[in-house]
């Protein structure tokens, strides 16, 4: 496989690459440095960009094209780019900006497909009518949006995958459980994390907008329930609390954003399922850059922890 992200220590890259995030530093010797997170498509690696001017400052910005020349290299058990060239892409090159974002592994075309034949399974009218009407409104951003600014799913249509990926587990939950009530948990899962489409800025350089900061994707999507059912007339339906109180507490703990607990086990399920996935896409794509038989970088989302990467693995690659 080729990109980025397979690249092993020791291999020469020449490559277009999209710069992802900047931040500046001063070396031991006074002399200023770029840290640059350069990604394409199958993921993003970080190089030092050394003994800068005030030019390359401007130059090297977020969203900035560039070819790479360079070796990789490895630090604390993660890929490092050492650049050997650097300059910014021109006309000529003809590089699409577009290819070089990451993005989740199915089209938004066909994301759209798999939650429309879940919506469709919905039989409670209410839950079926509310769900639609949000889906609705926020149809092309929910099918394009990141899930996150950088812990996971932080890719174009990362937020409509990370769904899927939840309801094809839920399925499976509700096959295994009987008891557990489809429909809530099914639109539960659609509309969790939707306030995040007014959270978070968009696709590229993704950053959180005023309303995010202030009043952050859980608060944000608890009112749009409400204004939504209060259009439909169903403001006095007991569904439309217990969607509310799935969204309210779907990170389970106040630390993690959520002022209740889990009351009721389609809203535990969907806490698990939301729990699961995010931790899979982060320790998946941290063990991508880790090399056989080593441990990554200290993950602040999986409190601090190294992961180890099996040597046996990746024997038959």
């Amino acid at each position: 496989m080729s990109g980025i992200a397979y690249c092993k220590e020791g291999d020469r890259v020449h490559e277009f690459l999209l710069i992802k995030d900047v931040s500046k530093g001063t070396a031991s010797n006074g002399k200023p440095f770029l840290t640059l997170i350069l990604q394409d498509k199958t993921g993003d690696v970080e190089a030092k960009l050394w003994g800068i001017s005030n030019e390359d400052e401007k130059n090297y910005s977020v969203g900035a094209v560039v070819l790479i020349e360079g070796d990789m290299t490895t630090f604390r058990g993660r890929n490092q780019l050492k650049i050997r060239n650097i300059r910014l892409a021109n006309e000529q090159d003809e590089v699409v900006k577009a290819n070089l974002v990451m993005s989740a592994p199915l089209s938004a075309e066909a994301l759209n497909e798999k939650v429309t034949q879940y919506l469709f399974e919905i039989k409670n009218p209410v839950i079926q009518r509310l769900t639609r009407s949000l889906l609705k409104k926020n149809q092309e951003a929910f099918f394009d949006y990141p899930a996150a600014m950088s812990i996971h799913h932080n890719f174009l249509s990362g937020l409509a995958y990370h769904v899927c990926c939840m309801l094809d587990m839920a399925k499976s939950v509700v096959q295994l459980y009987p008891e557990v009530n489809q429909d809530l948990l099914y639109a539960g899962i659609i509309l969790h994390d939707m306030g995040k489409l007014k959270e978070l800025s968009g696709v590229t350089a993704t950053t959180y907008t005023l309303e995010g900061n202030m009043l952050g994707h859980i608060s944000i999507m608890v009112d749009q329930i409400g204004e939504a059912a209060r259009e439909l007339q169903l403001e006095d339906k007991e569904e439309v609390l217990l969607l509310q109180h799935m969204v309210l507490s779907h990170h389970e703990n106040p630390e993690w954003g959520s002022p209740k607990a889990p009351l009721f086990k389609e809203a535990e399920i969907l806490h698990v399922l939301d729990d699961l996935d995010a931790k899979m896409n982060i320790m998946t794509r941290a063990l991508r850059k880790t090399r056989p038989g080593e441990f990554s970088e200290r993950l602040f989302a999986m409190n601090n922890r190294s992961l180890y990467r099996p040597v046996f693995e990746t024997e038959n690659e």
